[in-house]
């Protein structure tokens, strides 16, 4: 008997925004830590200004709301010193 309702994110052993799941097969690169999901609710047409805004930057509306949370971080002095820097634009390199 399988549980009612969606599979938790932390559960799923799908890729979140280009992640590959672990493998565990020893590629030799060292394995980026889970990626956070967040379930944000946004008024329309915020939501539309951040998807006009994305796409005259060349990113999903994801990438440019974490673009814009690492730059309120950053200006308020709150991004922490150990955070990965943002990922390249483009197409993620072949594996």
């Amino acid at each position: 008997m399988t549980p009612a309702g969606p599979t938790p994110p932390e559960k799923r052993d799908v890729p979140d925004d280009g992640d590959q799941p672990s493998s565990g097969t020893g590629t030799g690169r060292a394995q980026r830590p889970q990626r956070k999901s967040v379930l944000l609710r946004l008024d329309p047409a915020v939501h539309d200004a951040l998807a006009r805004w994305a796409g005259d930057d060349l990113r999903s509306v994801n990438a440019q709301i974490e673009m814009l949370l690492r730059r309120a971080l950053d200006d308020a002095g709150r991004l922490p010193r150990d955070v990965r820097p943002p990922r390249r634009p483009g197409r993620p390199p072949r594996t």
